[in-house]
């Protein structure tokens, strides 16, 4: 199991990297007290659906509970089957307290020294240095800016670029309502419809016998070929400019034959070329007649 340990200075940016650890797969879990990281994993390990890629965020908020931190870490640190990472987040006093002032919020110690941020600044500071140095990432966040920090997150804990976009590839029928969540949609109804087709209206377009047919036409994989090209110059660039989730959907008149074609079709090119891709077809088990 991977696991990642999110802390730092409050106000340094630690909600936004599990943001985009979030984005890019991990099973996030902010605030949680250090006594209870080992049998929170414990628990996650021991689940059906097991989780694979973990982060937690780890910080003073805790109050008194935050005092065993370093020597928890480095007990979860020796643990078989363990691959821990402990990424800390930094910025400057002034940038903090900039942020603070900027988003009118309160500092999880202002209570404590009675407001005053500079105080409660500086006793986190010593406070987070035993794990500040077993940290092993490091961000200094006080002049970079949100893109620039999930790009450095992703940089660290990603394997392949492709891994920070989840693709939903999906198909509807237009007879009950076109897609509201499709970032791309696109209209397969011009195609011959194998409805008319009495061997074929039964069937869906999960099945060899119509996706041959729906493909048996030169419009068709003219079509699906411009698709893949369109699709394989956009993703890149979609990637690169931070998406996180992008959704395809294709839709035809009844969302059972020529959309659930295309949408398996596309579904397994971006799967081929590494991408992260799930399919839904929204209205291939309605009742009513296509």
């Amino acid at each position: 199991m991977q696991i990642v340990i999110v802390t730092g200075m409050s106000g340094s940016g630690k909600s936004s990297a599990m943001d985009v650890l979030e984005d890019i797969g991990y099973y996030c879990i902010d605030n949680l007290p250090p006594q209870l990281l080992g049998k929170f994993i414990d628990i996650c390990r021991q689940t059906e659906n097991k989780i694979e890629k973990l982060a937690i965020s780890v910080d003073l908020r805790s109050g008194k509970l935050f005092g065993d931190a370093y020597h928890v870490l480095r007990t979860l640190e020796k643990t078989p089957e363990l691959d821990v990472k402990v990424l800390y987040l930094e910025a400057t006093d002034e940038v903090i307290i900039k942020r603070y002032k900027e988003t009118r919020r309160k500092h999880p110690l202002d209570e404590r020294f009675n407001g005053s941020l500079h105080t409660a600044i500086a006793y986190e500071r010593e406070q987070l240095l035993p794990v500040k140095g077993i940290a092993d990432y490091y961000i200094e966040s006080s002049y970079i800016s949100a893109a620039q920090l999930k790009k450095q997150i992703k940089d660290i804990f990603l394997d392949h670029e492709s891994d920070s976009l989840l693709i939903k590839v999906m198909s509807f029928g237009f007879k009950y309502g076109a897609s509201t969540e499709a970032d791309l949609m696109f209209d397969v109804r011009c195609l011959p419809n194998p409805y008319y087709i009495p061997e074929l209206k039964t069937h869906t377009g999960c099945e060899a016998c119509v996706q041959d047919y729906v493909l048996s036409f030169e419009q068709s994989q003219e079509l699906l070929k411009k698709l893949e090209d369109l699709l394989d110059f956009l993703i890149p660039l979609y990637i690169k400019e931070g998406k996180s989730r992008l959704v395809i959907a294709f839709g035809c008149t009844g969302g059972k034959h020529r959309s659930v074609t295309f949408a398996e079709q596309i579904g397994d090119h971006l799967l081929a070329n590494g991408m992260r891709v799930s399919k839904q077809h929204r209205d291939i088990g309605r009742d009513r007649p296509s």
